[in-house]
């Protein structure tokens, strides 16, 4: 077919002058030739935006501070304004459907440049204004300290109150505390999420939650499928086992099973397993260092992390996210983490988690072209963050890491699985919660929701709701506002976190089984992933680099056979 020139213009002059004295071009056809000039000229512009973007938000979720959000939402809608040429677009997608640029790099960077326009081809001053409230609500949120008695409390209290208080009057205050902030930031998401589906109707979609499904290379109809699979697998075992914990739970507040409520779980969306069993997991981490753990951990399997933690902003503090995240700031080696620590499981299995992200991040191949450094997907980033979080819970880690004697690990052994199992298949019924409520949001913002929330929570999760009518507590969980539609990734990262398990004990490390093995203290485990995952970045498509890591496609048999049979 005919394709288009690049435009005019003395920008692309300059560089189609330069371009002739430049030894690039190799055997590469005019198509290639100019998609390799229109991605040079587009990360000119678009590398020093990111990094200050990326430095301005990290300091806005450190400090909370108003005028740090506008710096964001600035450079922001500068990266946006990148974006909204819709010739430039016009072109792209010329050069893309030409099928002439079939060069590996070329085609994979033009493929993300391709999606990564479509998502701005909006009217501008809806994306400016959407982007603007987005800001807003994050800035309200994580300023947002909910009240026990009159007195503001930290999220870090709330989740030691919900793990340690046996009162339950308390129990259920902090619980009310950690919900807040839903019901004030609710008009303003619900107001967001009318102007995301007005910007994806523009684009040809139904609604944004169809649409980023579309431009992450996913599919509703894939991921509905997937999720009553999970479903299905999943719901025998999670009765028994929570059936076996409501027991417990009532017995330890001297109540019947049916007076259960939300705020006698341990977590406020109990998307994390109640330390109740035998042993409480916390104590074995109350004398330790959760943050020199890490450092010890990671440098152990060949992939050190402590510039990480040394740029990383660790403990709780007025203003600050109360929660945690990992953060690439450029591209080019300033990889972060955000963090509240304790010394307790819940943030060992956090900053393992993040950490994982993080060193995903670090170790992308500096070769590779710079819209190539990113992971193949963000859910293959969630999968290399859960592949380490779940060792907080594994005895033989526990044991080489805290150096337990073989009493002590022994005593936890079956406990800890045992935690880890329920976990695990406690996610997933969180994640179905979240998967079917969203999808049901961007459908039809104008419905029940508060109603709706609690359906899918007394049906996925089997916790009954409060007496009353309900609130907007559920907008308290950030993900909905911060990062739209993106919850199904966790559990997809789940399935993947026990297919490289699957694929490391048995062809990497050659064992007969994973029993006793701690994943301590080996770099094959670190070379491993630098070689197969961190390193190539984005140059496969998602499926192509599961397939290339581990022999086959994603799939769901190694999780169901790891946690659910």
């Amino acid at each position: 077919m005919n394709t288009r020139r690049l435009p005019i213009n003395p920008v692309y002059s300059l560089l189609l002058i330069s371009f002739t004295f430049i030894s690039l071009t190799g055997c590469m056809n005019t198509q290639e030739k100019q998609t390799q000039l229109l991605i040079n000229h587009h990360v000119a512009k678009f590398d020093p935006l990111y990094a200050d973007m990326g430095r301005a938000y990290y300091t806005a979720q450190v400090t909370g501070a108003e005028s740090d959000y506008d710096k964001v939402e600035k450079l922001e809608l500068e990266i946006n304004n990148l974006y909204l040429d819709r010739d430039n677009f016009e072109l792209i997608k010329e050069l893309k459907d030409s099928g002439q640029v079939t060069e590996l790099r070329l085609a994979r960077q033009l493929q993300r440049l391709y999606l990564a326009f479509l998502t701005s081809q909006m009217d501008p001053d809806l994306l400016k204004e959407s982007i603007k409230l987005q800001n807003s609500i994050t800035e309200k949120y994580n300023n947002y300290r909910g009240s026990i008695d009159g007195e503001k409390v930290t999220m870090t209290e709330i989740y030691r109150i919900m793990t340690t208080e046996k009162d339950v009057a308390l129990r259920e205050k902090a619980w009310r505390a950690s919900k807040e902030v839903g019901p004030a930031i609710v008009d303003d998401y619900l107001r967001l999420v009318q102007m995301r589906n007005q910007l994806a109707q523009q684009a040809g979609f139904p609604n944004y939650h169809t649409y980023l499904l579309t431009v992450g290379e996913q599919s509703v109809e894939d991921l509905d499928k997937l999720f009553a699979e999970l479903d299905n697998l999943t719901v025998g075992p999670f009765k028994a086992l929570k059936a076996e914990l409501d027991e417990i739970l009532a017995k330890d507040y001297g109540i019947g099973v049916a007076e259960l409520r939300p705020w006698h779980y341990h977590d406020p969306f109990f998307q994390r397993t109640p330390l109740v069993y035998e042993l409480n997991l916390d104590q074995y981490y109350a004398k330790s260092n959760v943050g020199q753990l890490c450092i010890d951990y990671y440098a152990g399997i060949g992939t050190p992390v402590d510039d990480i933690m040394a740029r990383s902003d660790l403990y709780d503090k007025p203003g600050k996210n109360p929660h945690a995240f990992a953060q690439d700031i450029d591209r080019h080696g300033d990889v972060r983490i955000l963090a509240n620590i304790a010394n307790d499981e819940r943030w060992m299995e956090t900053m393992l988690h993040e950490l994982g992200h993080a060193v995903y991040s670090k170790y992308h191949d500096p070769a590779e072209p710079y819209l190539l450094r990113e992971q193949a997907h963000p859910f293959t980033t969630e999968a290399v963050a859960m592949f380490f979080g779940r060792l907080s819970r594994n005895a033989a880690w526990m044991q080489t890491m805290l150096k337990l004697t073989d009493d002590q690990r022994n005593e936890l052994e079956a406990v800890a699985s045992k935690y880890l199992r329920f976990q695990q298949i406690l996610f997933a019924r969180w994640a179905l919660v979240m998967y079917n409520f969203e999808k049901a949001v961007y459908a039809d913002p104008q419905q029940d929701l508060n109603t709706l929330w609690w359906d899918l929570v007394e049906k996925y999760q089997l916790v009954t709701r409060p007496a009353g009518k309900p609130d907007a507590g559920w907008a308290s969980k950030l993900h909905f506002t911060f990062a739209p539609c993106y919850y199904h990734n966790y559990m997809l990262g789940e399935l993947l976190a026990s297919q490289w398990h699957h694929y490391i004990i048995n062809n990497v490390l050659k064992l007969d089984s994973d029993k006793d093995f701690d994943y301590c203290n080996n770099p094959r485990i670190g070379k491993y992933f630098i070689k197969n995952v961190y390193g190539p970045g984005a140059l496969y498509h998602w499926n192509e680099m599961i397939r290339r890591s581990t022999g086959e496609e994603l799939t769901a048999k190694y999780f169901v056979d790891q946690f659910v049979n």
